[in-house]
């Protein structure tokens, strides 16, 4: 591990994050209920309580998590105050293909068109970005983005959702720092991303 400066690697085995008898689930209310919560329910729940087992197994005082998966880096958070643990939960700007892509293990799923195709949700969140910056809703603008993403090849999209950063409740215009949140389906791939959009300044 020597070309990365890495130490040393945890890797429990299953029994030791999930004893025989183990009976205790870690559940964050509120900010898991929409959007990843919505369409993969149960999903935060084994979230929060693999990675509070982790934070209090290691005695870890920072973690690092990607900005790509948002919802989960601020329900990790939560959870982590919530439970006076002492760790500081740092998140990662997404990394991107040149394409401006998100990057995931799932990209490599897609063959080279839809690969191409895919690319097309990054721009699609940039313009819709741009007009709310113009001092546009966003009620106004998601009917055209669904069209536009359709248009790209995506089938369905479970989501395109602006909310705020701190309690992702959603919102019509960015009042204060938010971001635009997306999912949709590629030939048969799930595909998420997120982008930051700046609070209006008036």
């Amino acid at each position: 591990m020597a070309p990365y400066g890495v130490d040393a690697i945890y890797v429990p085995d299953p029994d030791q994050i999930y004893p025989a008898g183990y009976a205790t689930n870690v559940s964050v209310a509120g900010m898991t209920d929409v959007m990843e919560g919505e369409f993969r329910p149960g999903h935060f729940d084994g979230v929060a309580t693999v990675v509070a087992k982790l934070f209090l197994q290691t005695g870890a005082h920072q973690a690092f998590f990607g900005q790509k998966d948002y919802q989960q880096l601020m329900v990790v958070r939560r959870m982590a105050r919530d439970l006076d643990i002492n760790i500081e939960v740092t998140g990662c700007p997404t990394v991107r293909e040149p394409s401006g892509l998100a990057m995931s293990s799932r990209n490599l799923r897609l063959s080279a068109e839809g690969l191409e195709r895919a690319s097309r949700l990054y721009p699609v969140m940039q313009q819709i970005a741009a007009r709310l910056a113009g001092g546009e809703v966003f009620s106004a603008l998601i009917g055209s983005a669904h069209e536009d993403l359709q248009a790209a090849g995506f089938g369905d999209i479970e989501y395109l959702d602006l909310r705020c950063e701190d309690r992702l409740e959603q919102l019509d215009r960015p009042t204060r720092p938010a971001r635009l949140f997306a999912a949709a389906w590629m030939d048969g791939i799930r595909l998420i991303d997120n982008i930051e959009i700046p609070a209006l300044t008036s």
